[in-house]
């Protein structure tokens, strides 16, 4: 972060001039559901506000373009940014080989994007298998990658995919301190990685409160108050679906046994959100009096409803990271997050097999106030991240360079290195006689060759030359390498 805040003017001017005086650096970035787009949009804003310096292009795909998702991609076109491309990239089907399959669809279909756009870096985010397709694409076709949320740990899938696209990634822009040592201990070049904090944070902190309750009235209705009412979203867990789906069907019911007024989200597009849904409408979740299912709440509201809440429950990164920034009580349920860092406000059940078990810390959390937490974020993760990529060289190569730890010398055998040091040509001016000798690596003499010492100095210096070379000659013959010395 100081190496960042102290790079000056001259730094950045000398590093637009090996760029190319006139070039503007041309952003790609690419956001595929609603949960991405509210950690891209601030950067997006940044990168706009700077003309001078970038080019944006925006690539809409994923579950951005699917009705029964909320056709989030509306929120970016209300935030005026232009689109310059939609990709249809999701097969439905919502299970294991749909999430498979909208993969091998999205990498069919960016190339011609990517041909077409010549983006000089691709800003890609976290951990959806949407995002590992435009990663590989991108690394595939030697365009710089910058990864956003890189190095943290939370659970199921989504670990493996986040690490994969920080291998496929050239630069990183991570949220925690923990996180950078992750990506240290991962071999990342330390010199590529920025500890920013989440861009999201700068919108959270600097959120206005003065219009909460009209929007908390808009969503819940009239007679609700502030921290007397519950925000819920929970995803599948694509490792153990049928567990999450019954976990899910315990949380409805708790929530039901709770009685409060409630704001329930639907999942997410993974492997399994399907039956999550259904058995929301099984329990008529839609039409119960106590709660409001939505497909989607802009992440300007959402913020104002999860500031102002009871209690937020589910497996949401949201719940973990974004949240603590209000000191809302979170309960987190199951295993999806259970790797990340929190804040004191979060309650973890992560064995959520039964209803008492979540009805009994929905009585603990619900209408506590916890202390703020900035873990993720301070609030100024944008600067950062614009200052950063300035500084980037385009003329430094693009293959990336791993750093790893020393390692044991290599047992293998190599020719040259044998050759090299199998034997070696030794003289000896002794007194009585002159010597010449192959010597091999293990201090063997190979063959000796003995001579009277003559008494005259250029007869000595004659004769020695000439055993020399008839040493030499044999040495060549033996397969050995001659070290001259002086």
């Amino acid at each position: 972060e100081v190496y960042f805040n102290n790079l000056s003017k001259e730094k950045q001017k000398e590093v637009m001039e090996k760029n190319g005086s006139n070039h503007k650096l041309r952003v790609c970035v690419a956001t595929c559901n609603r949960a991405d787009y509210s950690k891209l949009a601030p950067i997006m804003f940044g990168i706009k506000a700077e003309p001078q310096f970038f080019e944006l292009d925006v690539v809409v795909l994923g579950s951005h373009l699917i009705d029964d998702y909320g056709n989030t991609y509306r929120m970016i076109e209300q935030d005026d940014f232009d689109i310059h491309t939609r990709l249809h990239t999701i097969v439905r089907g919502e299970d294991e080989a749909a999430m498979v399959e909208s993969v091998g669809l999205a990498l069919v279909k960016l190339p011609d994007v990517l041909n077409r756009l010549k983006p000089d870096i691709m800003i890609v985010h976290g951990d959806r298998f949407d995002a590992l397709a435009l990663a590989t694409s991108a690394a595939l076709m030697n365009i710089r990658i910058l990864h956003i949320e890189g190095g943290e740990v939370s659970g199921t899938i989504d670990d493996s995919i986040r690490h994969a696209i920080t291998k496929l990634a050239h630069y990183h822009v991570c949220c925690t301190r923990s996180a950078e040592q992750h990506l240290i201990a991962m071999c990342e070049d330390h010199d590529r990685i920025l500890l920013a904090g989440c861009p999201s944070y700068d919108k959270l902190l600097s959120a206005k409160n003065k219009d909460y309750m009209s929007i908390i009235s808009m969503w819940l209705g009239e007679d609700v108050k502030t921290r007397d009412y519950i925000v819920a979203l929970q995803h599948p867990v694509t490792t153990d679906i049928k567990h999450s789906i019954k976990m899910f069907e315990l949380t409805l019911d708790a929530l039901i046994s709770f009685n409060k007024r409630t704001l329930v989200l639907f999942p997410n597009v993974d492997a399994g959100s399907k039956e999550m849904v259904r058995v929301m409408r099984k329990k008529g979740i839609e039409h119960h009096p106590n709660f409001r299912a939505v497909k989607h709440v802009p992440f300007d509201q959402f913020i104002q409803l999860v500031a102002h809440a009871g209690c937020m429950i589910g497996n949401s990164s949201c719940g973990v990271r974004e949240v603590g920034a209000f000191g809302t009580p979170v309960i987190n349920l199951g295993t999806r997050q259970t790797g990340r860092e929190t804040g004191e406000n979060v309650l973890h059940v992560r064995d959520a097999d039964t209803q008492d078990k979540i009805l009994h810390a929905l009585q603990l959390q619900f209408g506590k106030q916890y202390p703020c937490s900035k873990i993720y974020g301070d609030g100024n993760a944008v600067p950062r991240i614009l200052k950063f990529l300035k500084s980037i060289d385009l003329k430094e190569p693009l293959q990336k360079k791993f750093c790893f730890p020393p390692v044991k010398d290599n047992i293998s055998q190599d020719i040259d290195h044998i050759l090299e040091t199998q034997s070696a040509l030794a003289v000896d001016l002794g007194g009585t006689n002159l010597r010449v000798a192959i010597v091999s690596m293990k201090g063997e003499i190979v063959k000796k060759y003995t001579q009277l010492n003559p008494k005259t100095y250029e007869d000595r210096i004659e004769l020695i030359l000439k055993m020399c070379v008839e040493a030499a000659s044999e040495a060549v013959n033996v397969n050995c390498r001659i070290l001259g010395v002086g």
